[in-house]
């Protein structure tokens, strides 16, 4: 989830405290017209986790049973923004008991005490839709046995909120923090009486953002497909507000919800979870299937490419591919030099992986995680394929990114192709990578190859100096494959393959040609909501560019007398059977 901190000026924060000390001034309290049904997920496991007083978001692990969540310091505003939009009200409305409504209710009650008239960091319009939204449809759950005085401070300061939404949206920041806010004044503007007036502003203005933010082909400009899904739920919870309020959804963001959601399928795993590149995760658990089922979209891209992501999938096996240039400027803020990584996932296990974003764990794991050598493709002299540099607002941004990215897919008898390449080293080093990747028609195997090409005179110039300058020892590069921390690898005697074992009980073996050198070596896997980063391997191919081509082969396989397919049952402890 993109930080408010990242978007906004010094003035916008200003005009937003402003709008929102104005909008207090208003005392009149509103009551409900209608209540949209809650269409969010939550986590039992989590909520019985705050009651306990396990205080775990942005990565951080706050335990303090004795104390409301208003009253512990936020460690960052990460944190802090992550209390104030109350999406963990779907959490302990997931538990449902007197325990967990009576914190909702009591922590309501506080932030209405505490921040109420306007003060704190939770006034920004993509919190504020982001709490209206959960205020609003947990209502019942919220306000069931409350006494007239809560209620009426609940339903004033309802009212004050979508006051200053409607003033204030217009200073976020374009993408996801423009839908929060706009979805978050439909709901208001539906649900709560004297708001209706804004409703049909609401709604042109959700309507502009889906024609400017959501191109032909279902992205977004980050490239970020877990922001990309969390764009598709919202206007989804909008699109289904506004039917079951009797009211007209506007063609451009019925016709962006059916945009997305085939690329949203392309960039689904098959275990259910979202391809982790340019700062995304997986998703929170269940919301991506959530969508697509009340998005009544089935369909999915045949060929080419969704929002610069090509995937091939065949049998149990799905894999994903950045096959596109980096996001460019403002919207690279977040963005990963990923350029040809790829991810494979079997069946529910994930086997090939990014290590993900590091932003939850610091500054530095941050930019560890965006560069290149985190991902599963060819790094160069130690170098990443897009590098980072300071763009507005001090924000680092990519830069000198590849320009060129030429892909092709491709079907044949055995299997499907993907080849495509990058210009990312040809500046530095006069190189052009490119990569193929054959997976076998029953998805059991994948065949790839990695080139390091000159492709034009000018590039041999270049690669001469680069040799001239080493004394003709090259460049070093180095191909990763990222494990997943679920896997068990192990290096055979000779170093020649590497065996993989998945929980489901499924074999997979590596093994490349005799150009490079194979090793087995630490990694880390980056996941949002934990505390620390958890330890995996990689599977490193090392050598040398010292020619005008070189060319690396490798291969992924079950072996041959693996059965055809696994019912993974191995989630709960229980041991796997063979499919016949």
């Amino acid at each position: 989830m993109s930080t408010t901190d990242t978007f906004y000026s010094g003035m916008s924060r200003l005009r937003d405290r402003i709008a929102a000390k104005r909008a207090t001034i208003v005392r009149k309290g509103t009551a409900f017209v209608s209540q949209p049904e809650p269409h969010m997920i939550g986590s039992f496991a989590k909520g019985r986790q705050l009651c306990a007083g396990n205080y775990l978001f942005a990565g951080h692990l706050i335990q303090e049973p004795e104390k409301s969540i208003w009253a512990i310091t936020p460690p960052d505003l990460n944190f802090s923004n992550e209390i104030h939009g109350f999406g963990w009200l779907d959490d302990l409305a997931a538990v449902g008991d007197v325990t967990s409504r009576d914190f909702a209710q009591k922590w309501l009650a506080e932030w209405i005490d505490r921040f109420g008239k306007g003060r704190g960091s939770g006034w920004t319009p993509d919190l504020t839709g982001r709490r209206l939204i959960r205020w609003i449809t947990h209502g019942v759950f919220l306000m069931q046995g409350q006494d007239q005085t809560r209620s009426d401070a609940y339903l004033r300061s309802l009212s004050q909120q979508t006051n200053f939404l409607a003033k204030r949206w217009r200073g976020t920041a374009p993408g996801l923090p423009r839908f929060e806010a706009l979805t978050g004044l439909v709901y208001a503007g539906i649900s709560l009486e004297g708001m209706a007036l804004y409703v049909d502003p609401a709604k042109a203005a959700l309507a502009r953002e889906c024609k400017n933010q959501i191109n032909e082909e279902g992205g977004i400009p980050t490239r970020n497909p877990e922001e990309l899904l969390e764009v598709f739920t919202l206007l989804t919870w909008a699109s289904a507000t506004l039917e079951e309020a009797g009211l007209s959804i506007p063609y451009e963001q019925t016709a962006a919800i059916e945009r997305i959601s085939p690329t949203l399928r392309t960039l689904r795993h098959a275990d259910g979870g979202l391809a982790r590149f340019h700062g995304g995760g997986r998703g929170v658990e269940g919301r991506l299937d959530s969508a697509l089922v009340a998005s009544e979209v089935k369909t999915r891209h045949a060929n080419g490419l969704s929002m610069g992501f090509a995937r091939l999938s065949a049998g149990r096996s799905s894999l994903i591919v950045d096959a596109s240039r980096p996001p460019r400027d403002a919207a690279s803020s977040n963005a990963h030099a990923s350029t040809l990584a790829f991810e494979l996932t079997s069946g529910r296990r994930p086997l090939i992986v990014n290590c993900g974003s590091g932003a939850s764990f610091g500054a530095e794991w941050r930019k560890a995680g965006r560069a290149t050598p985190s991902h599963s493709t060819l790094v160069l002299n130690a170098q990443s394929s897009s590098l980072l540099g300071q763009g507005a607002q001090k924000k680092e941004w990519l830069i000198s990114t590849p320009t060129e990215v030429p892909i092709e897919l491709s079907h044949t008898s055995d299997g499907i192709t993907f080849e495509g390449g990058h210009d990312g080293y040809r500046d530095l080093f006069g190189l052009t990578h490119v990569r193929k990747l054959d997976m076998a028609f029953d998805g059991r195997g994948l065949a790839g190859e990695d080139l390091l090409l000159t492709i034009d005179e000018a590039s041999k110039r270049k690669f001469e100096k680069v040799m001239n300058v080493t004394k003709l020892k090259g460049l070093v590069y180095e191909i990763r494959f990222h494990l997943h921390p679920d896997v068990d690898a192990s290096l055979d005697m000779s170093a020649t393959a590497v065996s993989m074992a998945l929980k489901s009980g499924e074999i997979w073996i590596f093994r490349a040609d005799t150009s490079t050198t194979l090793s087995l070596e630490p990694s880390v896997y980056l996941e949002k909501n934990r505390l620390k980063p958890r330890s995996s391997k990689q599977i490193v191919l090392s050598g040398r560019a010292i020619e005008y081509a070189t060319r690396t082969r490798w291969s992924l396989a079950k072996p041959e007398d693996s059965p055809i397919g696994v019912r993974d049952l191995a989630e709960s402890g229980k041991t796997p059977v063979a499919a016949s």
